[in-house]
């Protein structure tokens, strides 16, 4: 290993090869707190050609790899569980010029998300993922997990957004498809590939991605309501009643609301803590607020038991951040069990009811925070107090059944068991709740054509007995 790391600083310089623990722990740990290892050292290459110098170097010496970015994953997909090489993707951050004329641009794997909606704003365009974690969620970590976030009811998620990709195989290869044109059928897509992928088949270098149009007039509701059913119906009438302007359709429920509350020391919705909450957001070319308002009082009425309309920034931020300050107050309180699932829309109100009384059966006593995407039936379960109460790390087998309970629950209701995280390494064991054996053994014969050897992300996504071996589990 020691001569593997002075090549490896030949390539990208001794001070991106790190092996001090107190420079590699920030790599380390996944932004839960859940998922921890030690890495064999943390690689930063600078570009795509130090990425394929690196990948040719760890490829000869047999060494496993995890490609990270931004590290804000949230199943284990991103850090070294088992010992494997870093290969950091953070410098890799350039930003290319806007191509106006196609709406698109070019950037490295490293830049943020916000970094490019900012690049897109200079030009009136926009990016259009965008996510809670927009200032450290990097494209290339996006793309490998296919994140959907807020405006995935308008614009779809990454997997929408990529229009080319450029990656390193695990040899060190270098493929590179970045054309960007809007018809193109010459063979496979490879950004579609990769889109989901979780680093197992190539470590994206840069994308090629497709922007949106800027609509600076927004609009935000907070709706409050007695039961999830009334929400929901709610949303169906509004999306109806504003075609082309509702942007996003977040919904969250008393008990995250309460805890977002206490954390940040501010006054509930209303005044009081209502069963649900229900917030949207229209945007467009001209003030929707008009629209939005008028929308709410047709289509909302009386199922409503409160309601606010803002359009002004600092009135919408504060509306908003009963929603996005859930993540930050759940780990506050405790390093959580987080899954996400999708259901389908007819299913979405029971598994609200059911999942926490699912928890409280194989976790007595565990708090179940429920909120997430309703315009596409994401939900994401946090579970706190799972290893002996609030802010005791849990480990894999305290956290399993409390897993199993709830995907299960999600999968038997027709939903999906990772919705936008991916799978990681948190839920390889229930793979089969969503895939055949023939859709595995593709996945399986995928992994094998472009990673014969078996050393990107050997422990993520695929069954632990066929990550390296291919052979069947």
């Amino acid at each position: 290993m020691d001569r593997l790391r002075t090549s490896l600083a030949d390539v990208v310089g001794p001070s991106h090869v790190l092996v001090d623990p107190e420079l590699t722990a920030s790599y380390e740990t996944d932004w839960t707190g859940r998922f921890t290892g030690r890495a064999a050292a943390v690689v930063r290459p600078g570009s795509p050609g130090e990425v394929a110098a690196v990948m040719a170097l760890l490829h000869e010496a047999g060494r496993p790899v995890v490609p990270q970015g931004g590290n804000t994953g949230l199943v284990g997909g991103g850090v070294p569980l088992h010992g494997e090489v870093v290969v950091s993707l953070r410098r890799l951050a350039a930003i290319d010029e806007v191509d106006v004329a196609a709406g698109q641009v070019t950037v490295g794997a490293g830049a943020t998300a916000a970094a490019v909606d900012d690049a897109a704003a200079r030009v009136g365009l926009a990016f259009g993922v965008d996510l809670a974690a927009r200032q450290s969620a990097t494209v290339g970590g996006m793309v490998a997990t296919n994140a959907g976030g807020l405006r995935m009811l308008r614009y779809g998620g990454m997997r929408a957004q990529t229009a080319g990709v450029e990656a390193v195989l695990a040899d060190g290869r270098l493929v590179s498809h970045l054309g960007g044109l809007t018809k193109d059928n010459t063979g496979y897509d490879l950004a579609g590939l990769l889109a989901g992928s979780e680093g197992t088949l190539a470590v994206v270098t840069r994308v090629q991605l497709r922007l949106v149009p800027r609509l600076e007039h927004r609009t935000t509701g907070l709706l409050a309501f007695a039961d999830p059913e009334a929400a929901l119906e709610a949303l169906i009438g509004l999306r109806r009643r504003l075609p082309g302007l509702l942007e996003a359709a977040e919904l969250f429920l008393a008990d995250g609301v309460r805890l977002v509350c206490d954390h940040l020391g501010i006054p509930p919705p209303f005044g009081r803590i209502d069963p649900v909450y229900l917030l949207v957001e229209a945007a467009g070319v001209s003030d929707p607020t008009e629209e939005l308002a008028a929308a709410v009082i047709e289509v909302v009425g009386d199922r409503a038991l409160d309601g606010a309309v803002d359009a002004e920034p600092t009135g919408r931020a504060r509306l908003w951040r009963y929603r996005e300050a859930h993540t930050e107050a759940i780990n506050a309180a405790g390093v959580p069990v987080k899954l996400d699932v999708t259901l389908p829309a007819g299913e979405l109100a029971a598994f609200l009811a059911e999942a926490p009384v699912t928890v409280e059966r194989v976790a007595p006593g565990a708090r179940c925070i429920l909120f997430g995407h309703a315009g596409d039936g994401n939900v994401h379960v946090n579970v706190l107090g799972v290893a002996g109460g609030s802010g005791v790390s849990p480990d894999m087998t305290d956290a399993r059944p409390v897993e199993d309970a709830v995907l299960r629950l999600a999968a038997g209701r027709g939903g999906s068991i990772s919705s936008e995280h991916g799978i990681g390494a948190a839920k390889r064991p229930w793979l089969h709740l969503n895939r055949s054996p023939a859709e595995i053994e593709v996945f399986r014969a995928i992994k094998r054509a472009l990673d014969p050897d078996g050393i990107l992300n050997p422990h993520v996504l695929l069954p632990e007995e066929d990550a390296r071996t291919g052979a069947l589990g």
